[in-house]
């Protein structure tokens, strides 16, 4: 079912182009040619609604399996990104942590190994620069805990997030 939804995503882009195109460059006068703007809309407001309905079903039939979950997303170097910021803040140019961070990644792809089950000697030939605390931001939960901005994916701003969401759902259902 999902991927039907995801598929469905051309055809609302594709009417959003049509409405834009439509749109463009017109006076400020009613057009007759703005009477090509409702098909494209009510299929697009239809298309979003039917998805809507589809994921509202299937939502509640969910069952996470944590474990799975955490052992896909610490694989495949999701925290590279944290590896070269953690490069930065000790100084070193960005283009030098990202041409150091890609040597990681390759031999990590060469040795089987995710930059968490790297050694810190290993970590070290890369750069000397690296230090014990580097394995504080080489876990998952170090990579989501470092986003703490607004929109980041620290636990503190999720809760803030959900909590501002649900206070516009039931400003809106009153």
């Amino acid at each position: 079912m999902p991927e039907l939804v995801r598929g469905k995503t051309g055809r609302v882009n594709g009417h959003l182009i049509s409405l834009l195109t439509l749109m463009k460059s017109q006076p400020l006068a009613y057009n007759k040619d703005n009477q090509e703007d409702k098909e494209p809309l009510f299929d697009a407001i239809d298309t979003v609604k039917d998805c809507l309905r589809a994921f509202a079903d299937m939502i509640p039939a969910i069952e996470p399996r944590k474990e799975v979950m955490y052992e896909a997303a610490r694989r495949g170097f999701s925290t590279a990104t944290d590896l070269a910021d953690y490069l930065v803040r000790r100084g070193i140019p960005f283009r030098d942590s990202h041409e150091i961070v890609g040597k990681s990644v390759a031999y990590g792809i060469e040795s089987g190994k995710d930059l968490s089950e790297m050694s810190l000697e290993e970590l070290r030939t890369f750069s000397q620069d690296i230090d014990e605390d580097v394995f504080e931001v080489l876990t998952l939960e170090g990579s989501v805990a470092a986003r703490d901005h607004i929109g980041g994916t620290a636990p503190n701003q999720v809760r803030e997030a959900a909590a501002a969401a649900l206070s516009l759902v039931q400003a809106r259902g009153k």
